[in-house]
């Protein structure tokens, strides 16, 4: 019998996913469905703390090794990061440049901003814990303060995780853009009020090898709302 002729076909360009701060990548469906059809093969990571078992309260160094071992001795990916995922791949194409050939970041994290809001927040996350045994015995305060705070994640974290997140929204990456030498889209929705216009402006400023791509009309999450478009930006892109 003679061998079957293996088929040749395309190859696929794998795409490594880092989903920001939620407990479920159900919202991304439409968003993956749509890369496969435009060519890519998206990979999906589970992340420690949030779509995985977290043991031990991590950094964003935590994060960077770990991403480092998931991806084992492959070169040439892309990484995508959406908010807080962007903040991790950020970081970690700074330490390790030659895994990535590209980055995407969608209204990423990692930019340090000293405004009320966000000092009320980190004044909120580094006292709870040392509150929680006087104050927050009452679920009914706790609820409100949390509301107050608009952290419903926080909310439904463990302690480790819970420190996690403050680790992580105390990390600064504005001096580490400049070492990010991988080619980079950074796509960013107009009307973000979580990670603002003026983030993505300045990433695309610091990172040498960038460009920025607008989505009006569009806030924190594009890839949920305009998912057609963002992967449009992606095909035309890379």
């Amino acid at each position: 019998m003679g061998k079957k002729k293996k088929e040749v076909g395309t190859m696929k360009k794998k795409v490594y996913i880092l989903h920001g701060w939620a407990y479920s990548t159900e919202k991304w469906k439409p968003f993956l469905i749509d890369l496969k059809e435009k060519g890519f093969e998206p990979v999906m990571l589970k992340i420690p703390g949030l779509t995985a078992p977290l043991n031990e309260v991590w950094t964003i160094e935590n994060y960077v090794e770990w991403l480092r071992a998931k991806i084992g001795s492959q070169k040439n990916i892309i990484l995508l990061g959406h908010s807080n995922g962007g903040r991790i791949a950020i970081a970690f194409v700074a330490k390790y440049p030659s895994v990535a050939s590209q980055l995407i970041l969608i209204d990423s994290a990692g930019i340090y901003h000293n405004g009320l809001r966000i000092r009320i927040k980190r004044l909120f996350f580094g006292s709870i814990a040392k509150l929680g045994k006087i104050f927050f015995n009452s679920e009914k305060i706790r609820k409100l303060l949390y509301k107050f705070a608009r952290e419903h994640d926080y909310e439904k974290a463990d302690p480790i995780v819970r420190q996690t997140m403050v680790n992580l929204i105390r990390t600064d990456l504005s001096r580490t853009l400049k070492q990010v030498s991988t080619q980079t889209l950074i796509i960013w929705g107009e009307e973000d009020r979580v990670t603002p216009v003026v983030d993505a402006k300045l990433m695309s400023r610091e990172i040498v090898n960038s460009q920025l791509r607008i989505i009006a009309k569009a806030r924190h999450s594009p890839m949920f709302t305009h998912p057609n478009q963002v992967v449009e930006i992606i095909r035309e892109n890379l």
